[in-house]
């Protein structure tokens, strides 16, 4: 996805600024925009983004509803909502006006009953279940910690 520009969902505030620190240190494009920021800086923020001087944004459900954003290649849900229909508004930020779209959404086995909920909501439509490989995470789990610590500081 090279190239791609991201939305990326959190639950709160602090995890969409922490998310897009860590990010950043792992020399992503990445810039957060939230409801503590105040206006002027939440525009600069998405203008940064919509420009594609940021490919990666990171936002709570601040901006799962209203905004035109045509161009969002992939929107992925870290957080699952949790309102079901929050999920709707999320995931809608991709594959806008004929373009196609990928959306993923992070689970723990915790939320499987929760997204369960979500097909239903969407009449039953299965999603596509992809686990993640334990040789996958051991790569990439020691670069990530360490962009995590310098992050927290």
């Amino acid at each position: 996805m090279t190239g791609s520009t991201s939305m990326v969902f959190t639950r709160t505030c602090d995890s969409s600024r922490l998310l897009a620190s860590i990010l950043t240190k792992l020399g992503l494009k990445a810039i957060a925009i939230n409801g503590n920021m105040s206006q002027s800086k939440r525009i600069e923020a998405l203008e940064q983004f919509k420009s594609g001087e940021c490919k990666i944004l990171l936002c709570t459900d601040v901006l799962s509803r209203g905004l035109d954003i045509p161009e969002v290649d992939v929107v992925i849900n870290y957080d699952i909502p949790t309102d079901p229909k929050l999920y709707i508004h999320r995931v809608g930020r991709t594959a806008r006006a004929g373009r196609s779209g990928v959306a993923i959404s992070l689970l723990n086995q915790y939320e499987v009953g929760w997204f369960k909920k979500i097909e239903e909501l969407m009449g039953g439509k299965k999603v596509p279940l992809y686990t993640a490989q334990e040789e996958e995470v051991l790569l990439l789990k020691e670069r990530v910690s360490e962009a995590k610590r310098s992050a927290e500081k």
